[in-house]
């Protein structure tokens, strides 16, 4: 007999069991890895089943379901409902974290912040240690969440040791499938005549046209340059924005991967991939993207992988002498930069190891208002390297020091300036 809906959830026990349904249903058609849904599955699902079926509200519906889809331990799986706009502090805040011991006990302590997001504006810094949130105490391992398009107050630990509150205001997001909020994309500047810098926080949108401008106008106004740092940092990923950024590394066209989904999997990949088609540039407006979904048509119909290729912008003054910083948290596209420049040799990777979360990925309606996301293929370099759960390890190691950086120094901004002056040898690892 069907019972009547919580209070608390409005889903009735049929509800929950319908879109456990359609979950289970979204994998074995979507997701990449077919081979994870074997009978350690089976079992994941039979003994999680009764307490997601039986959740008392919709909180525990949607934690009920995220454990059963952390045992599949892939990136990219996420339950929600659409209509909560909850979001994480990397995509409400703009800003990530790590956990360490403090004076405080077990905290999450702040690590990038990037510049327009709600943190920065609220004037959180990296180094600041996070006590509660709206009143909450927050202790690892849990994670805070915040309410897209409301304010939420942040009780920190700032890097002058003094205990504050601050107010987050959190805009709404502007998809309605991914809940997150821009930060300023792309910063650049001068560090000296002959050394540039550029920050790329994200590279949101499918083919990234603003993005892709913004670091194509940023690199000019640098201009005649001999050595370049490119920041990663922070950056999660995003679209096919990151080609731009590869682009400016190298001046030659060059293969750089494609993503394949299950369709694929028992495909030996290495020999046809030449036969792939390639999107070898990124348009200037996007009043021209219609050309390219007719040029790419076949591919979509067939459900092609398309290959990725550098653009041939040709030469750059700083083309040899160009150091990428990442860390812990560079993830997705911003890895696919990453392991480019290393395997093709292009810059120094310097900082920490990345975060091994490089997929193909998205959502689907699975009833009541609620959405799977889910990764739906493997991304492969053209050399065939897999990065999912693979975090690329740095040619200059420099871990986040978060009580130095309590005291205003940023080693891996040093460590990275050392690098592209040639201080470190890309061959020799090393820490710092």
């Amino acid at each position: 007999m069907n019972t009547p809906p919580s209070h608390e959830s409005g889903l009735t026990d049929k509800a929950r069991h319908d879109v456990l349904e359609r979950v289970l249903k979204a994998l074995e058609s979507k997701f990449y890895k077919p081979e994870l849904l074997g009978q350690d599955w089976q079992n994941a699902v039979a003994n999680h089943r009764a307490t997601i079926e039986s959740a008392a509200t919709a909180d525990a519906f949607e934690q009920a379901m995220m454990e059963l889809l952390q045992t599949l331990k892939t990136s990219h799986l996420g339950f929600f409902h659409g209509a909560a706009r909850r979001a994480s502090s990397r995509a409400a805040l703009s800003a990530t974290y790590l956990s360490d011991e403090t004076a405080y006990g077990s905290r999450w302590i702040f690590q990038d912040v990037h510049d327009g997001g709600a943190a920065a504006v609220a004037c959180v810094e990296p180094g600041n240690i996070l006590l509660r949130v709206d009143g909450k105490e927050i202790v690892p391992p849990q994670h805070p969440v915040f309410p897209m398009g409301k304010t939420s107050n942040l009780d920190i630990v700032a890097n002058d040791g003094t205990e504050r509150s601050v107010v987050v205001n959190v805009s709404r997001p502007k998809g309605k499938k991914l809940h997150f909020v821009e930060p300023t994309l792309v910063q650049s500047r001068k560090l000296s005549d002959h050394t540039g810098y550029l920050k790329v926080a994200m590279f949101p949108g499918m083919l990234g046209v603003e993005v892709s401008n913004a670091m194509s106008a940023a690199i000019a106004e640098l201009g005649n340059i001999e050595r370049l740092i490119v920041d990663l940092r922070g950056n999660t990923g995003g679209g096919a924005g990151s080609l731009r950024l590869m682009s400016l590394l190298t001046p030659d066209r060059v293969p750089v991967g494609y993503a394949a989904d299950k369709r694929w999997a028992t495909r030996d990949l290495s020999s046809i991939k030449t036969s792939f088609p390639r999107l070898g540039k990124i348009p200037s407006s996007t009043r021209f993207l219609w050309l390219l979904g007719l040029r790419y048509l076949p591919a979509f119909i067939t459900k092609s992988p398309i290959v990725l290729e550098s653009e041939g912008l040709g030469s750059k003054p700083y083309d040899g002498n160009i150091v990428l910083l990442v860390d812990r948290h560079t993830a997705s596209a911003a890895e696919m930069v990453t392991v480019f420049a290393k395997e093709n040799k292009l810059a120094t990777i310097v900082g920490e190891k990345t975060a091994g979360r490089l997929l193909s990925a998205t959502s689907v309606k699975v009833g009541h208002g609620f959405r799977l996301a889910l990764p739906t293929g493997a991304y492969y370099t053209w050399r065939g390297t897999a990065l999912e759960g693979s975090p690329i390890e740095p040619d200059v190691i420099s871990e986040f020091d978060w009580q130095d950086r309590r005291h205003g120094n940023d080693q891996q901004f040093e460590t990275a300036l050392k690098a592209v002056s040639g201080e470190y040898p890309v061959s020799s690892p090393q820490l710092r």
